[in-house]
């Protein structure tokens, strides 16, 4: 292990290095088989099975899918550890011998390729690890340990399913819940910061309605076509003219359709955009806006009626508690060496991680885990293409097995160990 290990983590994390080759495997056989949002039957299985093996209290259809175990070792803490197991409907492009060639039916019934091409297959595999170390080791800490594998991260809906299935009731409070998310990085390095650490999201569907007509005629209908065009263009001043250069907020439009001929003009345009902000304040004027934006294109225009907004999914405004933030931080300074512990800014991509905290009432804590190769990493930051490396989403996104993994277990042992007792 590239670390230093510290005297209170060092007899759990002594038996690591064995641990790896299963570990390994693993992490290519989850890869290999990654399933849909609130679909994860044989990962959950996997993790459930596992836990048992390890001596673990297991439930598992926690929110559908969602695994819960606990290891209740002694008077101490409880203390959530959580890893999101769902993959993405994505086209695997790595070229890796372990890659995914799934092909599954999704939720409105179309045949999709699934690839694991956010990490959350790497996210299993630390939990699973970092499980395997504290069982094996329990006379080295004390308290509860609660490891949640999480569905439908993607969709936003398996944090909050597995909290309306009771989840609150049916298991002890913990006094933090800590989670983490591989990333666009140098592999072995970790990142984050007290506060705000991952954006809400808001994606939205617009409905906009015209009068169909022939092509040759445009007099005789209300073009939806044009209407969404006008309303594409003016949602981009929404950003650029409405919010201050001090706030941050990013409006996307990732579909626009409309009509199945070019010579005939449809009905109606169908329009979908995702919102991100970091302030509640700014999230409420920026959707105030594109509300305001819309109905008034399609006034401008005389459609026959009103555009139709709906949400299609949300995620909340991740906020890492500062005490807590503060006591990993130092953790991890005095586990690995300090300057593999960076400081960094909120990301711009989502999470639904902080649902579990908030419904609590507890403090939670995320941060980032670099999984980029290390020699890749250097050379592309050297040459000022680090954009141009694949990023969380990506169809060649796939971390680097190593450090990643080793570290990504490493992190999850020693800020657990910031709270269990010795």
């Amino acid at each position: 292990m590239n670390s230093t290990t510290t005297p209170a983590s060092e007899p759990i994390l002594k038996n690591l290095g064995r641990l790896l080759p299963d570990l390994e495997a693993l992490y290519k056989d989850l890869h290999s088989h990654p399933e849909l949002s609130m679909q994860e039957t044989r990962t959950a299985g996997l993790a459930a099975d596992s836990l048992r093996k390890l001596g673990y209290e297991v439930t598992t259809g926690v929110g559908k899918t969602g695994v819960v175990g606990l290891l209740r070792n002694g008077n101490g803490p409880t203390i959530m550890l959580r890893a999101d197991m769902d993959a993405l409907p994505i086209e695997e492009a790595t070229g890796l011998p372990y890659a995914s060639k799934v092909t599954t039916t999704d939720a409105e019934g179309k045949t999709v390729p699934v690839g694991h091409m956010c990490g959350h297959d790497i996210h299993v595999t630390w939990l699973a690890g970092a499980s395997t170390l504290f069982a094996q080791a329990r006379d080295s800490w004390r308290g509860t340990l609660m490891v949640v594998f999480q569905p439908g991260e993607e969709t936003a809906q398996g944090a909050q399913a597995m909290i309306d299935d009771n989840l609150l009731k049916r298991f002890p409070e913990p006094v933090v819940v800590l989670g983490q998310h591989v990333m666009l990085g140098k592999a072995g390095d970790i990142a984050g910061s007290a506060g705000p650490i991952t954006s809400a999201a808001d994606s939205l569907q617009i409905r906009l309605f015209g009068r169909g007509a022939h092509g040759s005629m445009p007099q005789a209908a209300i073009d939806p076509v044009v209407m969404a065009a006008a309303t594409v263009m003016r949602l981009q001043t929404v950003v650029s003219r409405e919010v201050a250069a001090t706030e941050a907020a990013v409006v996307t439009v990732g579909v626009l359709q409309a009509g199945t001929k070019e010579n005939v003009i449809p009905d109606d345009a169908i329009i979908k955009l995702n919102v991100r902000t970091f302030d509640a304040e700014v999230r409420k004027r920026v959707l105030a806006a594109i509300e305001r934006i819309v109905n008034a294109e399609a006034e401008a225009s005389g459609a026959p009626r009103k555009p139709e907004i709906t949400p299609l999914d949300r995620y909340p405004l991740n906020l890492n508690d500062e005490a807590a933030s503060n006591r990993i931080a130092e953790a991890f300074r005095a586990h690995f060496s300090p300057a593999r512990v960076r400081h960094t800014g909120p990301a711009p991509a989502s999470e639904d991680f902080g649902c579990f905290g908030t419904a609590w009432h507890v403090p939670s804590v995320f941060w980032f885990v670099g999984g980029t190769d290390p020699e890749t990493y250097a050379k592309a930051k050297a040459a000022g293409t680090l954009n141009k490396l694949p990023v969380n989403h990506s169809p060649q996104f796939a971390p680097v097995i190593h450090p990643t993994l080793e570290t990504g277990v490493e992190t999850l042992v020693v800020a657990a160990l910031a709270w269990l007792a010795p």
